[in-house]
C-alpha cells in the first residue's frame, strides 16, 4: 500500500474517532488531547494528519460534501436517464447519504447554533453548500432546455428541491428520526410537479433566476 493511501486511511480512521468525541463531549468541549486519546494515539501523531480540532471537523464537512458531489456527477452521466429522472435520483442519493450521516449534522448544527455572531462558518464549506444549490439550478435549466422538464422559475424550483435537503436535516437532527422515507415522497411530487408545471406566460425569462 502506497504512503499517500496508508496516510488517507488513518485520516478516514481518525475523522470517524473524532466524531465519537463530538457527539460525545459537543465541539467547545472536545480538544486535540481527546481525540488523541480516542485514536489510541498521541498528539504529535495526531499533528501529523491535522493541524486542530477545527480542521479536523471542516475536513469531515468537506469529506461529506464532496461525496455527495461524487454521487451527483454518477448520476449526471447516466445517459438512461432524463433531467427530471436524474433530478428525483440526486435527490434521493442526498437523502440517503445524509442518512448515513446523522451524528455529523448532528455536531454541525450544534456547532453553528453556538457559533458567535460575529463568526461566519468556514468558508470553503459555504461555497460547497451553494456549489450544491448550483448543481441543482443548472440540472434544472438543463432538463428545460432537453424538453425533459417544463419551464419554470428556476430559482423557484431550487428552492423547493434544496428545501427538501434542509427538511431532511430538520427530521435527522431536530425531530431526530431514524430515517427520512417519508421525505421520499415529496421527491416524487417535487419532480412531477417539475415536469408537469406548464407557465402559460410570454415571457423569454422562462429559464432565467428572475
Amino acid at each position: 500500500m502506497s504512503i499517500i493511501v496508508e496516510h488517507e486511511k488513518r485520516r478516514r480512521e481518525i475523522l470517524e474517532k473524532a466524531l465519537d468525541v463530538f457527539v460525545e463531549e459537543g465541539y467547545e468541549n472536545a480538544t486535540f488531547q481527546k481525540i488523541a486519546a480516542q485514536c489510541g494515539i498521541t498528539r504529535t501523531t495526531l499533528y501529523i494528519y491535522f493541524k486542530n480540532k477545527r480542521e479536523i471537523f471542516n475536513y469531515s464537512i468537506k469529506q461529506l460534501l464532496g461525496e455527495v458531489e461524487r454521487d451527483i456527477l454518477k448520476v449526471k452521466e447516466n445517459q438512461d436517464l432524463n433531467y427530471a429522472d436524474k433530478i428525483a435520483e440526486v435527490l434521493l442519493v442526498i437523502l440517503k447519504r445524509l442518512e448515513e450521516s446523522r451524528r455529523l449534522l448532528s455536531v454541525i448544527l450544534n456547532f453553528l447554533l453556538n457559533l458567535p455572531a460575529d463568526v461566519s462558518p468556514d468558508s470553503r464549506v459555504r461555497r460547497r453548500t451553494v456549489r450544491l444549490r448550483h448543481i441543482l439550478a443548472t440540472m434544472v435549466i438543463e432538463g428545460i432546455r432537453a424538453g425533459d422538464i417544463e419551464p419554470v422559475n428556476v430559482r423557484a424550483a431550487d428552492d423547493l428541491l434544496y428545501g427538501i435537503i434542509e427538511a431532511a436535516i430538520f427530521h435527522l437532527v431536530v425531530l431526530k428520526h431514524p430515517s427520512v422515507d417519508e421525505l421520499k415522497h415529496s421527491v416524487t411530487l417535487a419532480v412531477e410537479r417539475l415536469g408537469s408545471a406548464r407557465r402559460k406566460t410570454e415571457s423569454p425569462e422562462r429559464i432565467s433566476g428572475d
